[in-house]
């Protein structure tokens, strides 16, 4: 039940971070990026570390 939960929470917290970068929110970007890391955790996986936004060309 946990990797269900963490695979809706990761997936909810990426759309959140992603929201957060185009609309310019960093405190709404910075917060996905949290849930986004606890979905991860609860499944197995490693969380993100690098700075939001630092992926994007």
């Amino acid at each position: 039940m946990s990797n269900f939960k963490g695979s809706i929470k990761e997936t909810a917290g990426a759309a959140e971070e992603e929201l957060g970068e185009a609309i310019g929110n960093d405190k709404m970007a910075v917060d996905g990026r949290k849930l986004r890391n606890e979905g991860r955790i609860e499944k197995g996986k490693l969380p993100k570390v690098n700075p939001v936004g630092s992926e994007k060309p």
